[in-house]
């Protein structure tokens, strides 16, 4: 079961780093993300243009803070 507050299904802090490192994982897994917490806007604007800027932002708060990017919550 998902944790709450854990970013990539609750999964350990370990393998969600390295989900996060490949782009391709941490693009799909985080619009995925954001569509599982009801916000469907975040979610497609992650799958517009959330490839590059965003992939970088969140492995970086990924490894510091174990989150992803919520930029927008609608």
């Amino acid at each position: 079961m998902a944790k709450k507050g854990k970013d990539y299904f609750g999964l350990g802090r370990i393998v969600s780093i390295i989900l996060a490192i490949i782009p391709v994982t941490a693009w799909l897994l985080g619009a995925f993300t954001r569509f599982t917490e009801g916000k469907i806007v975040a979610g497609i604007l992650r799958l517009v243009f959330g490839f590059w800027i965003v992939w970088v932002i969140d492995l970086v708060l990924m490894i510091l803070k174990g989150r992803i990017l919520r930029l927008l919550n609608i």
